[in-house]
């Protein structure tokens, strides 16, 4: 009953044309195009962490020479969230948000244009240093999230543009 389960289930996935995205490993369409995209710089603490990650996701199939070119744009925010009745801030939300386009350098033309982000939230406690070992911990994580987020998006852009 279950090989005739999973032939079944096998016949009715190849019916529906899905396909893995990294098909092929690292030689494969999509590994082969996110390692020749190159990452412009980008301004501040948070676009260096992001761009870090990037260009550690986009180089873990290897190198070839850039073919595309991602400009991100972010802004970083952080906003207190509930106030007690002393007028203090008892917690804080970090908000990053990106723009960003992926340019082939070949003709010009915007590949994806996109917007993307996360948010965290930050309890603010009465040690200074330990609100803000807080909010950089979350600009971190928050950073590293955005990333997978943008490559993801980039992937599934080459996957169709190919």
């Amino acid at each position: 009953m279950r090989i005739l389960f999973a032939s079944f289930a096998s016949v009715l996935l190849a019916a529906c044309n899905l396909s893995p995205m990294y098909g092929g490993g690292g030689s494969g369409v999509v590994a082969q195009s996110l390692a020749a995209i190159d990452v412009a710089p980008i301004e501040g603490r948070a676009g260096w962490l992001v761009r870090s990650a990037l260009e550690e996701r986009f180089g873990a199939a290897g190198q070839a020479s850039p073919r595309y070119r991602l400009e991100v744009r972010l802004d970083d925010q952080l906003e207190g969230l509930a106030v007690l009745r002393d007028d203090t801030i008892s917690r804080e939300r970090r908000i990053l948000r990106a723009r960003y386009q992926l340019v082939d350098l070949a003709t010009g033309d915007i590949v994806l244009d996109a917007t993307d982000g996360s948010d965290a939230g930050i309890d603010v406690v009465s040690s200074e240093y330990a609100t803000i070992a807080a909010e950089r911990s979350a600009l971190e994580n928050l950073s590293r999230d955005l990333a997978q987020r943008i490559v993801t998006r980039v992937a599934l852009a080459l996957r169709d543009d190919r």
